[in-house]
């Protein structure tokens, strides 16, 4: 029987697919590799079904039975989990060049205009995306020019605080006035002017823009099926692209009025031109035509979503723990208040400057950030060629975690109390958060560490200390303390679970609550 005409081209094509499958076969199994220890995985989905909603939490129970250095499969990918301070040394530190890469992720692309200093590939725009950052963006002399924005942003959200406490008979969501006081602290010093908060003027309502900031860590910090399981990312199972894409189609009418309105100003200046704020600086930047790789206006706008995020929700959700957890351990908030009386007094409100002499106060924020790590699994890193440690080997393309989370829960390092709250234990103290010291690593370490650091810290420190020093807190009345819940939500940053809602009891003379 004649076989018909389209057979033979089938035939050719298995024969091709038999010998590309038999060559890839070969070509792998040329190198055996030894994988770290870790649970068998599952075809197709790897050990995904293994990984909860609180993915630190897993995989710190998952290192306590197969070690500090683990491996896992999620879907088409290798995955190594470092759970203690020598595993974070070696990836982050000995070996970070190894592992200065990221994985492409579909938040990057469709949120991030793949652009963006966070997510960039290790390489040259990466390396001058992070330069423009430190010495330019978020440099030190940034940082003081800006600080009558902060310390005068700070003044109007315990003016708003403490009207809405009236207006509401004592009780506030704390969070919403941490996110507004931070968006416009970001947004005077980004974008030269309060484009979201500025009443009548405001580009959208309030609401749609905190909403729009806690969707932004939320889809960035996800766990996106389709990024570990390629083949099922059109179908986009959980929903999180259509998200993306709505997200981007929020923001990016936004940033693109941010741009105009900026490029307007610089062409009415004409060569007078003087730069006001960081979009300025970024505007006249991507102009140097001496730049390694040009900056274009898809980069600008990832570089200010960047910004956005090293100061705004991050801030907030810091300062969210810290409040919680003083308002549990009423000993901690005496001391924290005390130490504010007696540095400080009553006259007058906080400074930058009078940080540094508030050491129980940097105390409490160190001890927030360690049992409350704002990224606990630190953002993932991809290894960019083949390395071994401890007679284990990590193929190239492995997608690395550092659980920061189980690090600071090593009993090890911080006793056999690691889980309780205890700022003591960072009274005089020489543990950081600059990364030198690899137990304690609220922003990370080595090439890739937060820039956001210096920003970050200084918000936290002086929005804090204004608070305890301008209202006595306490729960609202029938809530006692075993009712305050302590969960948290996972994502790019990991806020609380439930909002916090608290009394704040005005204590300091009328005047300085009245806001510019």
């Amino acid at each position: 029987m004649e076989l018909p005409p389209w057979s033979s081209l089938l035939g050719v094509v298995l024969f091709l697919v038999a010998v590309l499958l038999r060559r890839r076969c070969s070509t792998s199994s040329s190198r055996k590799y030894t994988l770290p220890p870790g649970p068998r995985p599952w075809p197709v989905i790897g050990n995904l079904n293994l990984i909860g909603p609180l993915p630190h939490r897993s995989m710190h129970e998952l290192s306590t039975r197969y070690g500090p250095l683990m491996s896992l499969r999620f879907g088409s990918y290798p995955i190594v989990v470092g759970s203690s301070v020598d595993m974070a040394k070696f990836f982050l530190k000995t070996h970070d060049l190894v592992f200065l890469d990221r994985p492409a992720l579909a938040s990057a692309r469709y949120i991030l205009y793949n652009s963006d200093v966070l997510w960039a590939s290790y390489g040259p725009y990466w390396r001058q995306g992070r330069k423009l950052f430190q010495n330019e963006l978020l440099s030190a002399g940034q940082m003081k020019s800006t600080e009558h924005i902060r310390i005068e942003e700070v003044r109007c959200m315990l003016r708003e605080m403490s009207a809405a406490a009236s207006r509401n008979g004592g009780a506030v969501v704390l969070k919403d006035h941490l996110s507004m006081a931070s968006f416009n602290i970001v947004s005077r010093m980004a974008l030269g002017k309060k484009y979201i908060f500025d009443g009548a003027g405001s580009l959208m309502p309030p609401e749609a823009f905190r909403w729009m900031i806690q969707e932004f860590f939320f889809l960035n910090g996800v766990f996106n099926v389709g990024d570990v399981i390629p083949w099922l990312s059109f179908l986009d199972p959980q929903g999180y692209i259509k998200r993306m894409k709505r997200l981007s189609k929020m923001f990016d009418p936004f940033l693109e009025h941010v741009l105009v309105e900026h490029s307007e100003q610089r062409r009415r200046q004409g060569g007078g031109f003087v730069p006001r704020d960081m979009v300025d600086q970024l505007l006249q930047l991507a102009d140097d035509a001496s730049l390694d790789v040009p900056i274009e206006r898809d980069g600008i706008k990832a570089f200010i979503l960047d910004i956005i995020a090293a100061g705004s929700d991050t801030t907030a959700v810091a300062i969210e723990w810290a409040l919680s957890e003083l308002l549990r351990k009423p000993e901690a908030m005496a001391k924290a208040t005390d130490e504010l009386d007696r540095v400080v007094g009553g006259g007058r409100l906080v400074t930058e400057a009078d940080i540094p002499r508030l050491p129980y106060l940097e105390a409490v924020v160190k001890e927030t950030m360690r049992v409350h790590p704002l990224a606990p699994l630190l953002t993932p890193r991809l290894s960019r060629e083949d390395t071994s440690v401890g007679g284990y080997d990590i193929p190239a393309g492995t997608r690395v975690f550092v659980n920061v989370w189980a690090i600071a829960r090593d009993r090890a390092l911080w006793g056999d109390a690691s889980e309780d709250f205890r700022p003591e234990r960072f009274v005089g103290s020489r543990v950081d958060v600059k990364g030198h010291d690899l137990e304690f690593l609220p922003f990370g370490s080595g090439r890739r560490m937060c820039p956001g650091l210096g920003l970050g810290m200084k918000m936290v420190h002086l929005m804090l200390a204004n608070l305890l020093q301008a209202f006595v807190w306490r729960l609202p009345d029938g809530v006692g303390v075993d009712d305050l819940s302590m969960e948290e939500k996972f994502g790019l940053s990991m806020p609380r679970m439930v909002p916090l809602e608290a009394v704040p009891e005005p204590k300091l003379p009328a005047h300085l609550y009245d806001g510019p």
